[in-house]
């Protein structure tokens, strides 16, 4: 039975990771509304701790991501959303919000995919 267990603040973490390569995308965290809403639209939708509020991603640049899967780690605080991408999935139009590395000496490297 599917039965997320939230942290204190009504939250559990969600990483989207692109269906047909498995490349993470972005992580972000969903409440229970995100999670009905995702599960209602076929939409990923999360929680915005900045905002307060739900939003749905690409809500305002149009690269949704289109949830084929929801798979839920051992013990229900973490998801994996397995999505089809319409368009970066990064604020700052990269592929994935993880398009740098640390460097040896501390620099962060831009990563090219």
């Amino acid at each position: 039975m599917f039965l997320p267990r939230f942290d204190s603040a009504g939250l559990v973490t969600a990483v989207a990771v692109d269906h047909a390569s498995g490349q993470l995308l972005m992580l972000a965290h969903m409440d229970a509304e995100a999670i009905a809403r995702t599960r209602e639209t076929g939409l990923a939708h999360f929680h915005s701790r900045s905002r307060g509020r739900l939003w749905m991603k690409g809500e305002t640049s149009g690269h949704v991501l289109k949830v084929l899967e929801i798979r839920v780690d051992c013990d229900q605080d973490a998801l994996e959303l397995r999505v089809e991408a319409a368009g970066p999935a990064c604020h700052t139009l990269a592929l994935s919000c993880f398009y740098r590395r640390l460097g040896a000496d501390g620099a962060l490297e831009r990563i090219e995919d």
